[in-house]
């Protein structure tokens, strides 16, 4: 059985050693690596970020967090109060007050008067121009 003393000599020192360094190498090479994939969905970051804008910029206007949650329904609620409150803190910290927000006093524009279809409704509107002058 010769293969089975093959096996079980032992390596020389150099090649162990050169072994070694090469099973620490890897991890570290790796390390500086940007494997795709490992990394967090970039789609899933960016949902969070704007949910994390949207609780903010709620409480700069000026909104409670219901209203908020109401108004931005496929936002995660988590993420909108986290931003919400970093907004809060922030805006205590710096002495600043909120912008209320003006969606709910848009005023609407008047209504202009229809235009008349006959001539003689828009000659008795006028008052002078139905008198004749004779």
């Amino acid at each position: 059985m010769p293969y089975r003393r093959l096996l079980h000599r032992p390596a020389a020192p150099h090649v162990r050693l050169s072994w070694i360094a090469a099973c620490l190498a890897v991890p570290l090479l790796l390390a500086g690596c940007d494997i795709p994939g490992l990394g967090p969905d970039p789609r899933a970051v960016q949902k969070e970020s704007e949910a994390k804008a949207i609780g903010g910029a709620c409480r700069h206007a000026l909104r409670g967090l219901e209203d908020c949650f109401t108004l931005n329904p496929k936002a995660a609620k988590a993420q909108v109060f986290a931003g919400w409150k970093e907004m809060d803190q922030y805006m205590r910290e710096n002495k600043l007050e909120g912008a209320p927000s003006v969606l709910g006093n848009l005023e609407k524009p008047p209504a202009t008067p229809a235009a008349p279809t006959r001539r003689g409704e828009a000659e008795t509107r006028d008052g002078a121009a139905g008198r004749s002058r004779s």
